[in-house]
């Protein structure tokens, strides 16, 4: 009776440390689901910087042609406007290169972040493996403990 006793504190333990895996390997999914919906986040904020750039891009292109416009029309007003168009059109060059930069950082970021979740997410595989190995260990264990207690009784 102390055996069986002993034994069936073992398979409750035993038990216990099944759920508590199973509660992690939960815990593990839902932060891997988080870290989905965030590189997703990022890819959509790089999206949204492309289509920025893109139109400051062509609000540059329309500048420019605005400014070749203005040159023909009269040689007294294109100086001014010209020199107007220029500031835009510098502006508007130091615009997008803040945004390319912006855009590769985010690139860089992002390719970062992947690479760390591709990392952590290997990581969490190779413990739910470990995991797994260590369930069916325990079952097995348990396995045996029942077709003894049978041989046994």
């Amino acid at each position: 009776q102390e055996e069986k006793k002993q034994l069936t504190l073992k398979v409750e333990e035993l038990e216990r440390k099944l759920e508590t895996t199973s509660a992690q390997n939960i815990e593990f999914l839902q932060v891997i689901a988080k870290r989905e919906e965030s590189i997703h986040q990022c890819q959509l904020r790089l999206e949204e910087k492309t289509r920025e750039c893109s139109s400051l891009a062509r609000q540059l292109e329309m500048a420019i042609e605005d400014a070749k416009r203005q040159v023909e029309q009269t040689r007294e007003r294109a100086a001014s406007r010209e020199r107007v168009a220029h500031s835009k059109m510098l502006d508007l060059e130091t615009q997008l290169s803040r945004n390319k930069t912006e855009l590769n950082q985010l690139r860089r970021s992002k390719d970062d972040a992947e690479r760390r979740y591709e990392s952590r997410l290997q990581d969490l595989k190779d413990r739910l493996e470990q995991s797994e190995s260590t369930n069916r260990s325990m079952q097995n264990y348990v396995q045996f403990l029942k077709s003894s207690y049978a041989n046994v009784f």
